[in-house]
């Protein structure tokens, strides 16, 4: 596996969660550094060793409502 995308939204609660596509791995953290280790520890934890991706994307998903 080259590439392991994550889906990152904004947490109602506050902080960020990730959930990976194509693997069933799902983290949160309070700040995106936190975010970052977590989603480390979380694929180092999910594959064996030499079987994991070697990049990790995160795609930023953000929704804005405004009034018109």
């Amino acid at each position: 596996m080259n590439e392991l995308i994550f889906i990152v939204e904004e947490a109602p609660e506050g902080g960020f969660t990730a959930r990976a596509l194509g693997a069933s791995i799902f983290t949160e953290a309070d700040d995106w550094s936190g975010l970052q280790s977590q989603v480390r520890d979380a694929v180092r934890c999910h594959f064996e060793e030499g079987q994991g991706p070697k990049v990790i994307r995160f795609h930023y998903v953000r929704e804005d409502v405004f009034a018109v």
